[in-house]
């Protein structure tokens, strides 16, 4: 079987959807060309129905989801100010080093890798943050965590989101969960090759953006006039034109399926997946209220086939099946395999293929 046709099933970019890929192909424009702001515009309008959101400031950043991320802190944070994270995994780890280094006053609240935050103890853990900052759908433990309630008793402090792996594949409401700012990826269930991070900010946030922030690239006061066309477009950076097209595309496909559709669509996919999972006898990481239908995270099983490794299981897929399951990061190094099920990826032909393909694998 050809690469193009591998079936990922891993953390990592998902199959992207044909009209996605096709977007790629079209003829280029210059990215100050009236058709592709055209395009842009209404780019940016799709996100605001994914984001579910009337955020005037809603775009893709020029970069993957990391970009997005490193928005949100450089624009929102001063040196001294105190930022709550959430960490139960490695994404919340990065958000605290990245607000570190822009100087803000971090204060971390933990839950073991593989365990959902308790709102409570982030809502509790200083008694006037600037910020609060958590990962909404936890990509190296496969952990949903509970955002909206978080959102609903924020206070006065701006709440920030990360939403790479949950936009468009669960639940996200941005407007009616008070997320003042929120970054995604296109990769994940959005369906598009990855290289830009849709990010939407709340007027709330934008009235108390930095002025000068260390990232001239990531300032957003200089973007939006670019994106927005504030009293005229003014020009910023040379925008990623075939990526804006894909993206474009893939939002169409997600918007016409209807966004409650595909959020069925994927919890029956990754219900199919961990039931399967569990009758083949192997344990699945995360609470089971907790569990994220678009990334499964699996205990690695003691008794692999004899002269089986966690990495040959994987390498065994890809050669044999071209299936392509993701590894786990950080303490669960070695320990878990971690099974996307996002975007176009999210069929039950694919899940039934990777049942079948890991049950071969491990004699099963």
């Amino acid at each position: 079987m050809p690469y193009a046709d591998r079936v990922l099933m891993g953390p990592g970019p998902s199959n992207p959807y044909p009209e996605a890929t096709a977007a790629l192909s079209r003829p280029m424009l210059g990215h100050l060309d009236p058709a592709f702001l055209e395009v842009l515009d209404e780019t940016c309008s799709r996100l605001r129905s994914v984001f579910v959101t009337e955020n005037a400031l809603t775009l893709p950043v020029s970069g993957t989801g990391s970009a997005g991320m490193e928005a949100a802190f450089v624009n929102l944070v001063r040196p001294g100010d105190p930022v709550v994270v959430g960490v139960n995994g490695f994404f919340g780890e990065r958000m605290c080093e990245v607000a570190g280094r822009v100087g803000g006053d971090v204060v971390r609240v933990e839950a073991p890798w593989g365990e959902p935050l308790e709102p409570g103890a982030i809502l509790s853990a200083h008694p006037s943050p600037k910020v609060i900052a958590m990962v909404h759908a936890e990509t190296s433990t496969g952990v949903r965590n509970d955002v909206e309630a978080v959102g609903r008793s924020k206070g006065d402090a701006l709440f920030v989101t990360d939403v790479v792996t949950s936009l468009g594949g669960i639940e996200v409401k941005v407007d009616s969960w008070g997320i003042d700012l929120a970054y995604g990826g296109t990769q994940k269930c959005l369906g598009a090759p990855p290289g830009l991070s849709p990010l939407t900010v709340s007027d709330r946030a934008r009235r108390v953006l930095v002025d000068r922030p260390s990232s001239w690239y990531l300032d957003l006061g200089l973007i939006s006039r670019y994106v927005e066309g504030e009293g005229g477009r003014t020009y910023h950076h040379t925008a990623p034109v075939a990526m804006v097209f894909s993206l474009h595309a893939a939002l169409g496909v997600l918007l016409a399926e209807g966004l409650d559709v595909s959020w069925a669509r994927h919890a029956e996919c990754g219900q199919l997946l961990q039931d399967g999972l569990e009758k083949m006898g192997l344990q699945l990481v995360a609470p089971k209220a907790n569990r994220l239908p678009e990334l499964t995270t699996v205990w690695v099983p003691q008794d692999l086939p004899a002269g089986m490794t966690e990495a040959s299981v994987r390498s065994a897929l890809l050669e044999r099946y071209d299936v392509e399951i993701g590894a786990g990061v950080g303490p669960m190094a070695g320990r878990v395999w971690r099974i996307g099920c996002m975007g176009h990826t999210a069929r039950l032909q694919n899940v039934t293929l990777l049942l079948g393909a890991l049950g071969e694998v491990l004699e099963r």
